[in-house]
Parts: structure tokens; C-alpha cells; sequence
């Protein structure tokens, strides 16, 4: 066992945009006896896999003649849902005063993904030996904390003598609170409910996460637009303003806080225009609450939820089945996924079929992880044909009615997601948009590769990323569901870049469907 000692980087590790960063504490138990005189004095050190090579991150401090320390120092990662992240967890008997590991004796070592130990928030597992063998009766714990910002705002805020939009009645009116992106443009961060015929009206309170606001700082300018909703899509301006968290905060339950709204092209026109009436922040706190992400991925890992199914049509790249698939089933307990196939015409009769397991066994389509499917795939094709329609609202559907099931859940432990791998254009439109429309009010993402040269323009619409989507009755998308990545953008680059590409909004759909829903993690504790 050979280790040699790389330069320790300053601070948290990991590329430059994670969804967090973890604290892992380490405890041992049972390490083996390597000193003579006394009990062995045990370090521990962490290596991530970078380019196929063990790098060390850093070492904990030594726990002096203690055969179960846990150690005080805390290793620090930054973490990325998308990526792979391999951990390597090495213990030693310090002997010198050395830097060098080979100088200290061995006492085990555990090796895991960072997704693993997210997904479990804590686990125990046995050492190993070189050789591969137990070493002796030692375990290692390792346990994952959120570090990163989990201050949450609440709101609390009404509306007075609003504008009146509509012809036969009053308006009803919904606020969109916005804050300013990289890009110099204005980005969507939360869409109240829309209160029916009323110019007074009262939202209901609602909570989101204060880095999803204003980035974590509480002076930054946020801009709120009050509209007048219509059912075509079409909603009317009623007028903006722009605040701060610093100033709502200054809300309190006997003094409300009254900011403007303003129409800037009525404002120019009127002479004597004064407001296109009031909105009032009735309430603001800013407070904070468990890391709820991992939290969220913690409990999702541990429970027996139905498996996120994947739908593999016909020819695809296995490799985008890798890049995912690596990354998904470190956050499902059992790794048995329903792989189910679309487009093609199945033996004995021949017929099309949008919906059929891809190892002809309808009422058992489960593979035992991310291998299974790639077999039960390859093991597929030469007994079918491929075909169109490409119909994509069936397997949609499909998912939508398991995740239905799991709208009755009381607190945040199950979550679908839909992978769609296709070279084909999108043959029944209305019905997918339809179906997107209506899967974006249940706990379910929906992940399609585009593969091939096709056009793609439909796919991309259903990709809500600039603007929301709308079924063919003007029904609007309560959120974005749907990430769309075409494959041949990637085809010369490494399978990790796919991954990240692909899984990149997906932390942030499943923490804005259990924030709205107002769902909490089962293993969150009060702040």
C-alpha cells in the first residue's frame, strides 16, 4: 500500500460551482492495535479521485492512544449533485513526526462517492485491508452536514386599491418577485397565487430560501411586478416597484410597510398620477433552518420509494445512460429502476407501442441499477423494430400517476425523475405540453437527451428556462420540470461534462417542489 503525499489545498475543495459545501465528522471504532506499549495514536486522511489518481484533501489531527477517536477537525468538501465525487478514507497509527504516509502504520481505509454519504446523511462502514480483507473489527463513521447559507425568508404581504384591469369585474392580481442575474437581466425567484376579483388583496404567506432571493445579501435590490392574471397568458401590468430585504425587514406585525407600485408609462402620461396602488409587506423575518437540501437527499436515499424510472428509446448512446444513471442511484435506496421503451413495434403481433418494459416483463420492469438497464437494453434491440410516432405524453403519464400517489405524503420523501433518451421529433405536441403542464404540480423532474441530428426546437420549448411553458388550453407550468441537453454538443467531450450538463437544475426543482408544498425533510430538526 503505497501512499505519497500531495500538497494539501487551502480551504474547501471541489470545481467552482457546487450546489454546497458539506462537513464530513469522522469517528473510528475498533482500530487496530499497532503499538506495542500502548494504543495506537490514529489520524485520518481524505483523498478525492481526480483524473483516475488518489489526491489528499487534508488529515484530521491525531487522537492520542485512543482505538475509537472521533476527531475534532471536520473535512470540508464543496459538493455537486452532478458530478461522481470519490472518496477515499485512509486511517493511520501516527508513529513519527512525518508528513510522509509511508512512514506511519496502515490501520484500514473506506472508499465511497460523496453522493453515498449525502444521500444517507450518516453511515458505518468496515475498514479494509490492502489485500481487500476486513481489518480486523475496525469501522469508520462518517457523517455530512450543509455549511452554505439556510437562512430562509418569510413573507407576509397584501395589496390596496390596485389598479382595475378588467372590463366586467375588479382584477386578480399575483406578485412575480425578481432578482438580478449575471446577466445583467432581471430572474424569476417566486410567483404568488393568483387572488380572484379582488383590488385588495391578501397573499397567503410563503417562504424561500434568502440565497434564492437576493443571493444572500440582504441589500441587494430585488424588483417585484404586480400583474392582473388572465387565463390566455396574456396578463395585464399593473405596476413594479423595487426594495430590499433590508427595508421589508423594517415590516412589523402593528407596522406594516407600504411600498408604491408603479406603472412607469402611466407615471409619464398623468400629470397627476400618484400610484397604481399599494403593496403592503405585512411581515418579513429572515430565519434559519436545517440544511435542507441534504436533508432532502438524505431522506429520499433512506426511505423505499417507488425508483425514479428512466425511459430509453430506440438508438441511443449508452454512454448518456452512464452519465446519469452513475450520479441518479446513489440517491435510491434499492438501485432497482423501471426501464420502460417507446417507438418501436414489439413481437408477436408487431403492434406500435409509446409504453413497454424493456425486459418484457410489464408487471416486473425493474433492472438492478444503472448495469441492468444497459443489459436489459442491449438485450432488447434485436428483438424489436423501431417506429414512429414519437409519442412522449404516454410515458409522461405513466410517471405522473405514480407521483400523483406521492402528493399524499406528509413530509419530503419521494421524488421522481424521468429520464428520456430520443432521437425523434415529438409527434403529439399538445398532449406532452399538456402533460408537462400538469406533471409540474407533482413531485417529478422530466430529464430529455436529444441524440442525433434532429431538430430539436420542440424540446427545447418544453425547456420552461426563459419562458413558462403553456399547455394548448393556456394552462400555465406551476414550475420549470423539464432540462433538455442535446447530446452531439457533447459527443467529443468527457461523460462528465453530459452529466453536469443534464442534472444541473434538477437540486433546485426537488427543494421548490418541497418548499411549496411546505413539506419538510423527516430528519429536519427545529432551528
Amino acid at each position: 500500500m503505497a501512499y505519497t503525499m500531495t500538497p494539501t489545498p487551502a480551504g474547501p475543495v471541489g470545481s467552482q460551482y457546487c450546489v454546497c459545501k458539506v462537513e464530513l465528522s469522522i469517528c473510528g471504532q475498533n482500530l487496530l492495535d499497532r503499538d506495542v506499549t500502548s494504543k495506537s495514536d490514529p489520524f485520518c486522511v481524505l483523498f478525492m479521485e481526480v483524473n483516475g489518481k488518489w489526491v489528499e484533501l487534508d488529515r484530521t489531527e491525531t487522537a492520542v492512544n485512543n482505538l475509537n477517536p472521533a476527531f475534532a477537525k471536520k473535512f470540508i468538501v464543496d459538493y455537486h449533485f452532478e458530478e461522481v465525487q470519490k472518496l477515499k478514507f485512509a486511517l493511520f497509527d501516527q508513529d513519527k513526526s512525518s508528513m510522509q504516509l509511508y512512514e506511519h502504520d496502515f490501520l484500514g481505509e473506506f472508499s465511497c462517492t460523496l453522493g453515498v454519504i449525502v444521500s444517507s446523511k450518516k453511515i458505518t462502514r468496515t475498514l479494509l485491508l490492502g489485500n481487500g480483507k476486513p481489518a480486523g473489527k475496525g469501522m469508520i463513521t462518517i457523517a455530512a452536514q450543509e455549511l452554505s447559507d439556510n437562512r430562509v425568508i418569510t413573507l407576509s404581504v397584501a395589496g390596496r386599491k390596485l389598479d382595475k384591469k378588467d372590463l366586467f369585474g375588479k382584477s386578480d392580481p399575483f406578485l412575480e418577485f425578481y432578482k438580478p442575474g449575471d446577466d445583467g437581466k432581471w430572474m424569476l425567484v417566486h410567483r404568488t397565487e393568483v387572488i380572484k376579483y379582488t383590488l385588495d388583496p391578501i397573499w397567503k404567506p410563503f417562504s424561500v430560501p434568502l440565497v434564492s432571493l437576493c443571493d444572500g445579501d440582504v441589500e441587494k435590490l430585488i424588483k417585484v411586478i404586480c400583474y392582473d392574471y388572465d387565463s390566455d397568458g396574456g396578463h395585464d401590468f399593473i405596476g413594479e416597484f423595487q426594495t430590499s430585504v433590508a427595508r421589508m425587514c423594517e415590516a412589523q406585525d402593528a407596522f406594516p410597510l407600504e411600498l408604491e407600485c408603479i406603472n412607469p408609462k402611466k407615471q409619464k402620461k398623468k400629470k397627476n398620477y400618484k400610484n397604481s396602488g399599494i403593496i403592503i409587506v405585512k411581515s418579513c423575518k429572515v430565519s434559519t433552518m436545517p440544511g435542507y437540501f441534504l436533508l432532502l437527499l438524505a431522506e429520499l436515499g433512506s426511505s423505499r420509494a417507488p425508483p425514479h424510472p428512466f425511459c430509453l428509446p430506440h438508438p441511443c448512446y449508452l454512454s448518456a445512460i452512464w452519465a446519469v444513471g452513475q450520479i441518479i442511484q446513489d440517491y435510491d435506496s434499492d438501485k432497482m429502476f423501471p426501464a420502460l421503451g417507446f417507438g418501436a413495434q414489439l413481437p408477436s403481433d408487431w403492434k406500435v407501442s409509446h409504453e413497454f418494459a424493456i425486459n418484457f416483463n410489464p408487471t416486473n420492469p425493474f433492472c438492478s441499477g444503472v448495469e441492468g438497464i444497459v443489459q436489459a437494453y442491449s438485450a432488447c434491440l434485436p428483438h424489436i423494430r423501431f417506429y414512429g410516432p414519437t409519442n412522449f405524453s404516454p410515458i409522461i403519464n405513466h410517471v405522473a400517476r405514480f407521483a400523483a400517489q406521492a402528493t399524499q405524503q406528509e413530509a419530503a420523501s419521494q421524488y421522481f425523475i424521468l429520464l428520456i433518451i430520443t432521437d425523434g421529433v415529438i409527434s403529439d405536441m399538445d398532449e406532452t405540453r399538456h402533460a408537462v403542464v400538469q406533471a409540474s404540480k407533482l413531485p417529478m423532474s422530466i430529464i430529455i437527451v436529444g441524440v442525433g441530428n434532429a431538430d430539436f426546437a420542440a424540446m427545447e420549448f418544453l425547456d420552461g428556462d426563459s419562458r413558462v411553458l403553456r399547455s394548448h388550453t393556456g394552462e400555465e407550468a406551476v414550475r420549470d420540470i423539464v432540462q433538455f441537453v442535446p447530446f452531439r454538443d457533447f459527443r467529443n467531450a468527457p461523460k462528465e461534462t453530459l452529466a453536469k450538463a443534464v442534472l444541473a437544475e434538477l437540486p433546485q426543482q426537488v427543494v421548490q417542489y418541497f418548499k411549496h408544498r411546505n413539506l419538510p425533510p423527516i430528519n429536519s430538526e427545529p432551528a
